[in-house]
């Protein structure tokens, strides 16, 4: 099983692409290599292959880039499924997992993050959890999107640390995380591991 992550990029015209498609890219290179593993296309839309167990925490990791950038922000679908067909372009493959994703991703409607397995329960499960966590997420500023990103890139720094490498105080990396409902998101991203593992 593999996971797929469709997506786009919400008010990409009202921004200078230079702005936000390097903190794109970068973003994805941390889960793969373009274009085997993901690929930019029409301009603002994505497409990300990683393992199942990884794909919740790269949506998020995609948020927090792309956040940083006032007034935007992403929509993604995972999809979990099979790959059929593996060609040298991800956007070239195809599979039950694209399918998932692709379906999903049209169906996004008002809420960004959304899922689809082959099991209908779990999806419930998650996309409730995800409505919920949105309510915190999409309302992440800048500087809290900086600070998540930061937090994600290195897990084993402590406060002190992360306040260094931000130039800012221990004390507004922990007020920043706490409004970011980071430890929320952490124990978001474990149950979803744990449950995909009975899967």
């Amino acid at each position: 099983m593999i996971a797929i992550l469709t997506g786009d990029i919400k008010n990409s015209s009202e921004h200078k692409a230079n702005k936000w498609l390097p903190l794109l890219k970068e973003a994805l290179t941390k889960y793969g290599s373009e274009p085997k593993d993901w690929e930019i296309y029409r301009g603002d839309s994505f497409q990300l292959q990683t393992k199942p167990e990884n794909a919740l925490e790269a949506a998020i990791y995609i948020k927090a880039s792309i956040k940083q950038i006032r007034h935007l922000d992403v929509r993604i679908a995972i999809g979990l499924g099979e790959k059929n067909y593996d060609a040298p372009k991800i956007t070239e493959s195809n599979g039950t997992a694209f399918v998932n994703s692709g379906e999903r991703f049209e169906n996004l409607k008002k809420q960004n993050l959304g899922i689809k397995t082959p099991n209908e329960k779990f999806d419930g499960h998650m996309d409730l959890l995800l409505e919920l966590a949105l309510l915190t997420m999409d309302d992440w500023t800048p500087a809290i999107s900086r600070t998540v990103q930061c937090t994600m890139d290195y897990p084993e720094m402590n406060q002190k640390e992360l306040a260094a490498l931000l130039n800012k105080s221990q004390g507004n990396i922990s007020e920043e995380l706490n409004k970011a409902g980071f430890d929320e998101v952490k124990k978001m991203i474990h149950f979803y591991r744990e449950q995909l593992a009975q899967l």
